[in-house]
């Protein structure tokens, strides 16, 4: 919580501890349904405001850079919005006695770490049983057309989405949060809601998205390389992973992908598991054609998919590990609390 410890407020050592806490409570948790049902979740209350916004400001008749504009101005106005919420929580919760123990249970609500597994072992199940079923829930978690994926396009599109959505619903909101605390994820999660809304290559998104777009580049940079890096050290871990062919396959190919970032945990996973992923895929409103990610196979299937929530665990795991190495050199102690 590089902001609030600057001014004295918190430790380093309390904020790994908050993180390393955030972690558990998602792993255990992840989302409860049971609550989300009575009260809105942040990101998806966030989602709706972003949605209002969409419909009446992005209207088609107005000019690129009248659209430009107005997109500018929503992406600034949600993203300054949310550092101003979250510091000020940070700043109650510093107030109140073991206030950081309720800023751990902030902080793992913006965590998607367990809900992400979740998904890809649904995947995993669904195809195992039928092609149509795999079909159904992996449109959960992609963006693709799932009535032109077979079972190999299935396991790929399960295993992109794990790997993609291990930096941005893992590891980026805790780097964020390790550096600027609650501002800091609650910000990277407005942005990441903004470009999941509005940063689509369409007519309808081009110039409104294109702030939200950049700006989700920018704050991913660096998690999606830590990200990759996780995921070749998880390699280590498991028999059947190859660390060192993760390594040279994410260096060699993940400059490759159309995104500045995906491309390093899907390359690494691809490279650790002897896949191929990426390649040609088709969306509603496009078809890309996009190289492929590794040197291995491309017909995947459910038993491929659950050696990728293997890695992706490991790799989990790792990161914990290293907050936890992080909390031991900033101090490793509880007199902070």
């Amino acid at each position: 919580m590089l902001m609030l410890w600057i001014t004295g407020l918190a430790a380093p050592a309390t904020l790994c501890l908050a993180a390393l806490v955030a972690l558990v409570l998602d792993a255990v948790f992840g989302e409860p349904v049971w609550l989300y049902r009575r009260v809105p979740h942040p990101v998806a209350w966030l989602g709706a405001r972003i949605a209002a916004a969409d419909e009446f400001w992005n209207r088609d008749e107005l000019s690129p850079a009248s659209r430009f504009r107005r997109g500018l101005a929503l992406t600034l106005s949600v993203t300054l919005g949310a550092l101003a919420v979250g510091l000020g929580l940070g700043l109650l919760f510093w107030w109140i006695p073991g206030g950081w123990i309720l800023e751990a249970v902030v902080a793992a609500t913006l965590l998607a770490g367990r809900d992400l597994y979740d998904h890809g072992a649904a995947v995993a199940r669904g195809l195992a049983r039928s092609l149509p079923e795999g079909r159904a829930a992996v449109a959960h978690i992609v963006g693709r057309d799932p009535d032109a994926l077979d079972e190999g396009g299935v396991a790929r599109a399960a295993l992109e989405s794990l790997a993609e959505n291990f930096s941005d619903g893992l590891v980026a909101p805790l780097f964020w949060y390790l550096l600027l605390g609650l501002p800091g994820l609650v910000a990277y999660k407005a942005i990441n809601t903004l470009d999941s809304m509005l940063g689509h290559h369409t007519p309808h998104y081009q110039a409104f998205g294109r702030t939200a777009a950049r700006l989700d580049d920018a704050v991913n940079f660096v998690p999606a390389r830590i990200a990759g890096g996780l995921i070749v050290l998880a390699a280590l871990a498991l028999p059947k992973a190859h660390a060192g062919r993760a390594g040279r396959t994410m260096l060699r190919d993940a400059p490759k992908h159309r995104s500045p970032n995906a491309g390093w945990q899907e390359a690494a996973l691809a490279g650790a598991l002897d896949f191929a992923l990426a390649g040609p895929r088709v969306y509603p409103d496009e078809t890309v054609d996009d190289p492929w990610m590794g040197d291995g196979r491309s017909d995947l299937n459910p038993k491929d998919i659950r050696a990728g929530l293997h890695l992706y665990l490991a790799a989990w795991t790792v990161t914990g590990l290293v907050i936890l190495g992080l909390w031991w050199a900033s101090g490793g102690h509880l007199t902070a609390l």
